[in-house]
């Protein structure tokens, strides 16, 4: 297959290979060399006419193009513009959900999913260790976090020592990590309690088999005030110090992390109903494939999890404007609904305030992919989280209390959404992208590749390919495969950001630095 018109009403196509000026396609001549990714007319049209793709507006060309010309972000404008009134529509789904009552388990909500892969066996398990709190980590790992940049160096200083102690005895422990970031003083106001936030939840994340928390002492973070927000702890497992507070702090620290390995090191694994399970989905460097395979075969995911009482979590905000009333129909209830109108409009709010361009998107990269717009983008990007019921909706810092389908306060950054997504909870991110990307967060951080190019050419990035779905392997295939995997990965199998220890955390920052 070259080519495919995903939607009845779409009068544009996708060239899913590189198609040549003069070849015939879905009836048209093309007049253009059209690259992977992009999209070729399939009618003329006039200027000012909408381009629709997935069944749906994605902008508006302006300048007249007659049938079978390549359509880019040169010839194509974004319908959006602004703050926008919304009304609670609820789709058929949603309203037969709400005659059996909200109080229902997700796993009691049928499996909506397009495909057939919702029949897959409903009793899996993965290997998980269950924490004292009554959590489940998918990973056993210590964790030194800063409270402020100053230490930063001192922590690496600390793990690099411990590490060479424990080498040859590391029992279930399965990485010794630190997270420097730039923050934790001279910040005000929100910047200053979401460092703090996230930093409180990081604690409490259960891949952490036990934490140590560095302070410098003189910052605005305090430990004790820190201490505070982070609540009651299990004092084996988690310990704090502040560093001019004691005369050798690597030794201190050294001590610190002695007794918490002692504490974590003989944990193990054991069977755990997927209904535990925390997944975020993200996406980045997306290019035209992005909405075809590896974002519904996600979604065919999601669908799965959610249907079997699991948890999936929806973020990047900006790139719901667009698709945000998809998303708003689908959501369980009225206050459900409200609650994700202010997570689009205060986002909106919040570009307006900086005096920005609310629909300054797609990036480079996705329109060299064949993305031309934000609704485009947002039409491919929201199909990660498939067709449940949306039950919760949270704030930037917050963390899970709801199964099913949530969405999550954060921005389009990678790294910024994927540490927003590993503080809300989720054991691991599951995250398509068609361009490559190394990066990992500090939780395991799955690449699922939208082409198979992208995965030939980066293994070392690459930790699965749904390019193959426009190739010769069917979503049903796919889907049974995927899903092993990622139980694979839950129960301890590394990914290649583990691999290659590429763990990092970023901080929302969006005020003034003193």
């Amino acid at each position: 297959m070259d080519f495919l018109k995903i939607n009845p009403a779409d009068n544009v196509a996708v060239a899913l290979h590189p198609l040549a000026k003069g070849m015939v396609a879905l009836g048209v001549t093309l007049l253009d060399n059209v690259p992977q990714g992009h999209k070729f007319t399939l009618t003329d049209l006039a200027e000012g006419d909408n381009v629709i793709k997935y069944g749906y507006p994605i902008g508006h060309v302006t300048k007249d193009v007659p049938a079978g010309s390549w359509i880019d972000h040169s010839c194509i404008k974004t319908n959006l513009s602004g703050l926008l009134e919304y009304k609670y529509e609820p789709v058929p789904e949603v309203s037969a959900a709400a005659g059996k009552g909200h109080s229902l388990p997700a796993a009691s909500q049928p499996c909506t999913g397009k495909w057939s892969a919702c029949g897959l066996p409903a009793a899996a398990t993965f290997k998980g260790f269950r924490r004292a709190d009554g959590q489940v980590g998918v990973r056993n790992q210590i964790w030194v976090i800063p409270t402020v940049g100053c230490v930063n160096g001192i922590c690496e200083e600390i793990v690099n020592c411990f590490k060479a102690e424990i080498s040859a005895s590391a029992g279930s422990v399965d990485a010794i990590v630190h997270f420097p970031h730039n923050y934790g003083c001279s910040q005000l106001g929100p910047d200053h309690e979401n460092t703090r936030t996230v930093l409180a939840d990081m604690v409490h994340h259960p891949n952490a088999g036990g934490v140590l928390v560095v302070s410098l002492g003189c910052e605005n973070n305090q430990l004790d005030a820190f201490r505070e927000l982070v609540g009651p702890v299990d004092e084996r497992r988690v310990k704090m110090f502040a560093c001019q507070r004691v005369e050798d702090e690597i030794e201190y620290g050294l001590q610190c992390l002695r007794d918490i390995f002692a504490a974590c090191k003989d944990d193990v694994r054991e069977d755990v109903p997927v209904s535990e399970l925390r997944v975020g989905l993200k996406c980045g460097g997306s290019d035209g494939l992005s909405g075809i395979t590896a974002n519904p075969l996600l979604g065919v995911f999601s669908d799965w999890l959610v249907a079997r009482g699991g948890t999936t979590v929806l973020t990047e905000v900006p790139e719901m404007f667009g698709a945000e009333t998809i998303l708003m129909n689908r959501c369980q209830d009225e206050a459900t609904f409200d609650d994700t109108v202010h997570l689009i409009n205060d986002f909106k709010d919040y570009f307006i305030r900086q005096g920005m361009p609310v629909y300054e998107n797609p990036s480079p990269g996705n329109k060299a992919g064949g993305i031309s717009t934000l609704e485009e983008k947002s039409l491919g990007c929201t199909q990660k989280c498939g067709s449940s019921i949306v039950r919760g909706v949270l704030k930037y810092g917050d963390r899970l209390s709801i199964k099913g389908l949530n969405l999550l306060s954060a921005p389009g950054n990678d790294l910024v959404a994927s540490t927003a997504l590993g503080a809300s909870g989720c054991h691991l991110v599951l995250f398509t992208t068609g361009r490559g990307t190394p990066f990992g967060s500090f939780v395991p951080t799955m690449k699922v590749s939208t082409n198979s190019q992208i995965a030939a050419l980066k293994p070392s990035w690459i930790d699965f390919n749904a390019g193959v779905l426009v190739e010769d392997t069917t979503m049903d295939e796919l889907a049974a495969k995927f899903r092993d995997y990622v139980l694979a990965v839950a129960s301890g199998e590394p990914v290649n950001n583990e691999k290659h220890n590429r763990r990092e955390i970023a901080i929302f920052k969006s005020g003034v630095t003193l």
